[in-house]
């Protein structure tokens, strides 16, 4: 009776022994996991500053752009845009009192990507306000893709490349027709097809790129 009553607590300490290294491996591969998460917010978070500079300089040398559409449009485009860049820096300034921490690496996560999503439609109603109507092909393109360029090489990040670029295409392709731009159907056809090559290689980037860089809070890496 006794070996009897000793059996089920010697199946339970060898199921628990077996679990143990299992348990062990799975909690490691959460640290790694949670590890790698902190390095790339880090690294989303020092990328931040570079991409709200970026955005007021490519605005003002849109303005040589604005010819013949006169002041007031092209001030209320470039308040628009200098809106978006004065809130992600804001956020980069909250932020960076607690680079490391998870919870508010996280935040700034979701804070970006409204923001970038704002400053898509700020910068895309540019084609609007600045872009005189009759404009060039190159021009319009130009408009259109440099700045999701620019936030594709700062930023580093697929999703950020979309919410920014999405409106600015949509916005930019409808002007193309609307307004209209030369040659505006087929404009507005080389604006999304343009987007969607600099899109696509952002998603490939990503795609190849593995490892993860140690975390840059101001220098970018």
């Amino acid at each position: 009776m006794a070996a009897r009553a000793h059996a089920p607590l010697k199946i339970a300490e060898s199921a628990a022994n077996e679990s143990g290294p299992i348990s062990a491996i799975a909690k490691l591969a959460d640290l790694r996991a949670e590890s790698e998460e902190t390095a790339r917010l880090a690294n989303l978070l020092g990328r931040s500053l570079y991409a709200a500079i970026a955005l007021p300089m490519l605005g003002a040398s849109t303005i040589a752009l604005s010819a013949g559409t006169g002041w007031v449009r092209p001030l209320v485009w470039c308040a628009f845009v200098a809106a978006a860049a004065v809130t992600m820096l804001c956020s980069y300034v909250r932020t960076i009192r607690q680079p490391f921490e998870r919870s508010a690496l996280k935040s700034f996560a979701q804070d970006l990507s409204a923001i970038l999503l704002y400053a898509g439609f700020a910068w895309g109603a540019g084609a609007f306000l600045v872009l005189p109507a009759g404009t060039a092909i190159a021009p319009a393109i130009l408009f259109a893709a440099a700045p999701g360029i620019a936030v594709a090489a700062l930023l580093r990040e697929r999703e950020a490349v979309f919410l920014f670029l999405a409106p600015v295409a949509t916005l930019v392709s409808f002007a193309s027709v609307l307004r209209p731009f030369a040659s505006g159907a087929l404009t507005a056809g080389l604006i999304l097809i343009v987007c969607a090559g600099v899109l696509g290689a952002a998603a490939l980037r990503d795609r190849r790129s593995g490892d993860f860089v140690i975390p840059a809070m101001l220098p970018l890496t």
